[in-house]
């Protein structure tokens, strides 16, 4: 009788100990990838932040051909202010859809100015710009990538059990508003 008691014992303390670890594991997986996505939110922003401090020179630039076109200027400058002002990664990703739009509408300005695109230095902002963009998609996609990845996880079962029992939640993706793909029309 004692034996049994003591294999019990035993049986239920490898059992405590292996859902013990499993929980741990689960538990460091989550923070592994929920570090992930702050990081590649933190990559995204980077870049945001970088397009943003090249808005006012090519904004600069464009003002001197495209004068009458202040809306457009004004709605960047809104924009990028209201980057400023986010403090979530949803007020920052509404704020740079916006921009896009603006800049959508820019670049169909500076279409029609063959003056402008003459010009060296805008020539340069908009080299540096479309990099910027380009390093924008790629991180849009990495962080995405990463919220994918740790969404899975979080929903997915058995994990799902030790998401909600220290609170992880889904993150939100960072998508493109509808608007935000039309193309941009300007009126002269």
């Amino acid at each position: 009788m004692q034996n049994k008691k003591f294999i019990t014992i035993g049986v239920i303390a490898v059992l405590i100990l292996i859902i013990g670890v499993w929980v741990a594991e689960s538990y460091n997986t989550l923070v592994k990838q929920d570090e992930q996505v702050n990081n590649k939110w933190a990559q995204v922003d980077t870049q945001l932040e970088r397009r943003y401090d090249l808005i006012p020179n090519l904004v600069s630039t464009v003002k001197g051909i495209a004068k009458q076109e202040q809306e457009v200027f004004g709605k960047l400058a809104d924009a990028r202010m209201r980057y400023a002002g986010a403090t979530t990664p949803e007020a920052r990703a509404q704020a740079a859809n916006e921009t896009e739009s603006a800049l959508g509408r820019l670049l169909v300005i500076v279409e029609n100015y063959p003056n402008l695109q003459s010009s060296q230095a805008f020539r340069d902002l908009m080299v540096s710009l479309e990099g910027s963009e380009n390093r924008i998609a790629v991180a849009r996609k990495d962080y995405n990538d990463a919220v994918t990845a740790f969404n899975t996880k979080v929903k997915t079962f058995p994990a799902s059990t030790v998401a909600s029992m220290f609170n992880f939640d889904a993150r939100t993706y960072f998508e493109v508003r509808e608007e935000a793909k039309q193309v941009p029309v300007v009126n002269f």
